[in-house]
C-alpha cells in the first residue's frame, strides 16, 4: 500500500472510530512526535505529555487532516505548533523559541529523508566535513556525495518552505 493510500485509509478508520487505527498510527508516528516535541521543549516529561495530547487530538479530529498532505507532515506540523505554543506560555523569549523550533524542524525533516540522503547530509553537516571527506567516509564517489547533498538540501528547503 502506498503512503497516500495508507494516509487516507488511516484517516477513514479514525473517522469511523477504530481504536486499532489509533494504535497503528501511534506505533508509526509516536517516535517522531515525541522526538520533535522533546527537541523543541527540551523536557522529557513535557514531550511525553504533548505526545499524548497530539494523538488525542488526532483521535478526536481526524477530519482536520488535509488529504493533499501526508499524514506524517500534518502530524509533524501539529506537534510543532503545539510545542511552540507551550514555549510561548513558558515565558521564553521569541528568539529562543524560534531557534528551538527551527532546529527541531530541520532535524525532523532530515530524519524523514531517504537513508542515503540522510546519511550524507548528517555526515557532512553534523560532523562538519567537506563533501570530499564525506565521500571518503561513506565509500562513495565525490560526484555521488555532491548529488546526494544537492538533492537532500533541495528536499529540505522544499519541506521547510512548505511547512512554514
Amino acid at each position: 500500500m502506498t503512503a497516500p493510500d495508507w494516509d487516507q485509509q488511516m484517516r477513514s478508520r479514525l473517522a469511523r472510530g477504530e481504536e486499532s487505527a489509533l494504535g497503528e498510527l501511534y506505533d508509526q508516528l509516536s517516535p517522531l512526535v515525541h522526538g520533535l516535541a522533546g527537541k523543541i521543549l527540551g523536557d522529557e516529561t513535557a514531550a511525553a505529555q504533548l505526545t499524548r495530547e497530539v494523538f488525542g487530538h488526532l483521535w478526536e479530529h481526524p477530519e482536520e487532516f488535509d488529504p493533499e498532505r501526508s499524514l506524517r507532515s500534518w502530524v509533524g506540523e501539529l506537534t510543532h505548533r503545539r510545542a511552540v505554543e507551550r514555549l510561548q506560555r513558558a515565558d521564553l523569549g521569541p528568539e529562543e523559541i524560534h531557534e528551538r523550533a527551527a532546529a527541531a524542524q530541520v532535524q525532523y525533516v532530515v530524519a524523514a529523508l531517504p537513508p542515503a540522503l540522510r546519511e550524507t547530509l548528517e555526515t557532512t553537516w553534523y560532523d562538519g566535513r567537506t563533501y570530499q571527506e564525506t565521500a571518503r567516509q561513506l565509500g562513495i564517489t565525490e560526484q555521488v556525495a555532491r548529488q546526494r547533498l544537492r538533492l537532500g538540501l533541495q528536499l529540505l528547503a522544499t519541506e521547510l518552505e512548505f511547512g512554514s
